[in-house]
């Protein structure tokens, strides 16, 4: 007998869109993690100007792709 993976992969009730934006125009300041409730990590961008540019731009890179998550683990998808 099989077990099934049942599982759906959730997702973000956050709109993409917003968050693309955020990140592209405010992602030095770490906005796009405190809109997702990620407030730890967005004090830290805020600190160090998003890693002096580089953690922004990964960020950035992740979230086109679909693959960031919100503070509940859920990813935000187009």
């Amino acid at each position: 007998m099989e077990v099934q993976n049942t599982t759906q992969e959730q997702k973000s009730d956050k709109d993409f869109v917003a968050m693309l934006l955020l990140c592209f125009f405010l992602g030095s300041l770490g906005v796009h993690r405190f809109y997702v409730g990620k407030i730890g990590t967005g004090v830290l961008m805020l600190l160090t100007f998003g890693g002096f540019g580089i953690w922004t731009i990964i960020d950035f890179i992740i979230i086109a792709t679909g693959n960031f998550k919100d503070n509940e683990g859920r990813k935000i998808k187009s």
